[in-house]
């Protein structure tokens, strides 16, 4: 049985047999319970632990568990409606408010409820991860000589040289030194915009584009400015229209396996994009973010923007995440200049640095021969799902357009018929027991057209794929107009439209 499904079953049994024990009694020792139960010691921990933070048991090391008594009722119940008028009183005074929506972040963190097929995970299934690999790095790195002091700010000289080597590759084309190790992407970004535009300012993004990205520049006063992204990437012509228009000085862009759409920056626009930028004085905060979940078929790589870039054009933010685990937040910043400097004040301000033993052990892990072994092994997986997504989706829901098939990332982007309400399509899928992501959260203006986003990598196999492809079928069936005309599905060169 799946590990998590074996701590809810046994947390909901233990809830059960609470009233057999006098308030204050203790409960059967975890070796007790591990035998009755027939599950491991950490299974027993993980549910006394949830029973202890429901305040259900008080745990006491070397004593046991213990049914917790009632904490007293009558407290006083608290007035917070202060706070409508404190956070929105200076409201007239910015140029763009700064509340925040997270719901299109939420939708790829939040955990689906039990027989949900995850259509809308943002990071890998635990059977893609390299659990073992991680728990021996992280077990070889707390027995490293100072794995538990503290840092340099910047980050550990040899992470940092990791780093600087797979972003600018063997020429050397950045160096450690233009390296900030940071604790994962999103943290990375926001330190990218805080440092590079004022409250108020515009930032140009893609169309369509990250749902977490929008947040940051929302949550940091900027306004976000759409740039439409065709199979190619961002097109050039609307980019520089775009800094005309608006005098913006930063592009935010994914030019590899681009979220949501997985398109690839195509050779001719890389250079053209970095001069664009040049000429209009402002910087491209590129977020390379999927590099390492190319699948087995994919082209050879193109190089990150920032590889090509001498005049410091580019801020680029790379990670370790996507292809470990959601919990190993280690990632890093890459800058010539003295916007570098600022980056480093502004994170040193916000986080400090990044724990040294996470450090330590993202070391240990990219060292060691598991890791090649996982990124080969996780490229086959990634493309057997890709194709198996895409056969079930051609075959079961032809009326939903894939206009691209990426040869990286872990999702696919459709277009829905014309008509079709997206909201309501979204809320019939988890009825069906498939939780998809709504394609509205990655438009910072209007949308062209309902779309929805598909991630193959949060499922446990291409048995749930093909299983949540036919309840998806069922959803639409529900809420798609019946006698829906399409006029075909947009041309590769205008893909999100």
């Amino acid at each position: 049985m799946h590990e998590r499904s074996s701590v809810g079953d046994l947390t909901n049994q233990l809830r059960r047999e609470l009233d057999r024990y006098s308030l204050g009694g203790k409960l059967p020792s975890s070796r007790a319970l591990v035998e009755r139960f027939r599950v491991s010691p950490v299974t027993v921990s993980r549910a006394l632990a949830q029973l202890a933070a429901e305040g259900l048991v008080v745990t006491r090391p070397g004593a046991g568990a213990f049914r917790a008594r009632p904490r007293p009722e009558g407290a006083a119940v608290g007035d917070t409606s202060w706070q409508e008028v404190a956070l929105s009183a200076d409201g007239a005074a910015e140029l763009v408010p700064r509340s925040v929506d997270a719901s299109g972040v939420l939708v790829s963190l939040a955990a689906p409820a039990a027989g949900v097929i995850e259509f809308n995970g943002g990071y890998l299934h635990p059977s893609l991860q390299p659990e073992r690999a991680m728990a021996a790095a992280l077990s070889r790195a707390g027995r490293r000589p100072g794995a538990w002091g503290r840092p340099p700010v910047e980050g550990l000289p040899e992470l940092r040289e990791w780093f600087a080597r797979s972003i600018g590759g063997p020429g050397g084309g950045v160096t450690a030194a233009e390296v900030l190790v940071t604790s994962g992407g999103q943290s990375a970004l926001t330190t990218a915009l805080r440092a590079l535009a004022p409250p108020g300012a515009p930032v140009l993004v893609e169309s369509p584009t990250y749902p977490g990205m929008l947040a940051i520049a929302r949550a940091a006063g900027l306004r976000p400015v759409p740039v439409p992204v065709d199979a190619d990437g961002v097109r050039p012509s609307l980019l520089a229209d775009a800094f005309r228009a608006t005098g913006a000085r930063v592009f935010v862009c994914q030019p590899l396996f681009q979220n949501p759409t997985g398109a690839v920056l195509a050779p001719e626009r890389r250079g053209e994009v970095l001069r664009i930028a040049r000429a209009a004085g402002a910087f491209v905060v590129e977020d390379d973010f999927v590099r390492r979940l190319v699948h087995e078929d994919a082209a050879e790589l193109p190089r990150p923007l920032a590889a090509d870039d001498p005049d410091g054009v580019v801020v680029h933010v790379g990670s370790l995440t996507k292809a470990t685990s959601p919990s190993f937040r280690v990632s890093a910043l890459a800058a010539r200049g003295p916007v570098l400097e600022r980056l480093r004040a502004i994170q040193v301000v916000d986080t400090f640095f990044v724990p040294r033993p996470l450090q330590e052990a993202a070391l240990e892990l990219v060292g060691s021969p598991a890791w090649p072994r996982h990124l080969r092994t996780l490229s086959a997986e990634l493309k057997a799902r890709r194709d198996t997504m895409t056969a079930a989706l051609r075959l079961g829901l032809p009326e939903l357009a894939l206009p691209h098939i990426p040869s990286g990332g872990y999702h696919l982007w459709l277009r829905l018929p014309d008509g079709a309400d997206e909201v309501a399509l979204v809320a019939a899928a988890l009825r069906a027991g498939v939780a998809i992501t709504p394609g509205r959260p990655y438009f910072s203006a209007e949308p062209p057209a309902g779309h929805v986003r598909l991630s193959f990598a949060a499922v446990a196999g291409t048995g749930e794929i093909a299983e949540g492809v036919r309840r998806l079928r069922t959803a639409c069936d529900e809420v798609l107009p019946s006698k829906t005309v399409r006029r075909g599905p947009p041309p590769a060169a205008n893909l999100p439209a």
